[in-house]
């Protein structure tokens, strides 16, 4: 690769792409040359951003471009074969999460960038904030022993405006793919990457139970995931949820000598902090305000610059197998069975 600065483009401008565009704008580690989106509307938005980026109109002209590297932020369904031709085209990728629907679809992504020799990242962001880092350390420390339990809860007041998010050929699940797995990526991440080998979930729609595999997309998800390891996970998330406030998000991990926790303050979709539990007692290790949603991207960054080169992605994999079992897919199984459009989306 060249020394000189990596050159990026950009697949979908949508709202996380422009935000994600912003951070590795304002980093200077990269140039970002290209932009390609189906809304005009968005790509404008996006040109005010990098204003020196070709404004192109489709992923083959953005390909076509002398890049390096390739940030997607398309609907879940068009990853897949979208990294495979950014990694047959020898370009680095930053993608959405989840990087595919299925684990077999996933692990046919990490194979293409394995065979090709190029970086592959998904935007697992919360992994990235200070609250979370320092959960992980109390962990690592065995401040508090063995960790036998998870709590895990995503509540959001709002939900995806876009159509293609209830769309489940196009998203490949709903609260459970948009906001569940951030945290069940987080929980793998704390505990290093112990798989999972056995969900149970009951997803509903608009207060209906859904079958499982399900045929629509659910708003509010209940699961309990096991890990190798004996580590029980139980996770809740929904979408357009009446709780009380904008937000819930938490991460509890117990121990058999205490707890400690990751948890959004005040109903905050950006501000979380960490605490130590002791029986009945909270100490604050971290709190807010910490600048985080762009740190994922800034890595992927760096890691592009060094070489570009692969790095382990199998954790990747190891989310979409989470994945797979808390909606009863089978390995390999389609989210649906309707056509996927690849020409009429609008990025997230």
């Amino acid at each position: 690769m060249s020394r000189e600065r990596p050159r990026v483009g950009f697949l979908g401008t949508g709202w996380i792409g422009r935000a994600r565009l912003k951070s590795l704008v304002e980093s200077g580690l990269v140039d970002v040359v290209a932009l390609a989106d189906t809304s005009e509307d968005a790509l404008t938005s996006a040109c005010a951003i990098a204003p020196l980026a070709k404004r192109l109109p489709s992923f083959e002209a953005l390909i076509a471009e002398r890049l390096d590297g390739v940030v997607i932020s398309t609907p879940s369904a068009l990853h897949p074969s979208q990294c495979v031709q950014a990694f047959q085209s020898r370009l680095g990728v930053f993608c959405q999460k989840p990087v595919a629907c299925t684990a077999a679809d996933t692990r046919a992504v990490v194979q293409a960038a394995k065979r090709a020799d190029r970086l592959l990242r998904a935007d697992f962001c919360y992994r990235h904030t200070r609250a979370l880092s320092r959960l992980r350390q109390v962990v690592d420390s065995g401040e508090i022993g063995r960790v036998f339990a998870v709590e895990l809860v995503f509540h959001n007041a709002y939900g995806p405006d876009k159509l293609w998010a209830n769309d489940l050929s196009l998203a490949g699940g709903g609260c459970a793919v948009d906001l569940g797995v951030h945290l069940i990526d987080a929980a793998r991440f704390v505990l290093g990457g112990v798989p999972v080998v056995a969900a149970e979930a009951q997803l509903h729609a608009r207060g209906t139970l859904l079958s499982r595999p399900p045929s629509e997309v659910e708003d509010f998800a209940s699961a309990t995931l096991q890990l190798a390891s004996g580590t029980t996970l139980t996770l809740s998330c929904s979408w357009r949820s009446s709780f009380g406030d904008h937000a819930r998000i938490r991460a509890e991990f117990y121990g058999t000598n205490g707890g400690v926790a990751f948890e959004n303050v005040a109903g905050s979709f950006y501000d979380f902090a960490c605490d130590r539990y002791r029986g009945a007692s909270r100490e604050r290790l971290v709190e807010g305000p910490d600048d985080w949603s762009g740190r994922a991207i800034i890595a992927w960054a760096g890691e592009l610059v060094e070489s570009g080169c692969y790095r382990n992605a199998d954790d990747l994999i190891e989310v979409s197998v989470a994945l797979d079992a808390l909606y009863g897919r089978s390995s390999g199984a389609s989210p649906s069975t309707s056509e996927v459009s690849r020409e009429r989306w609008a990025s997230p």
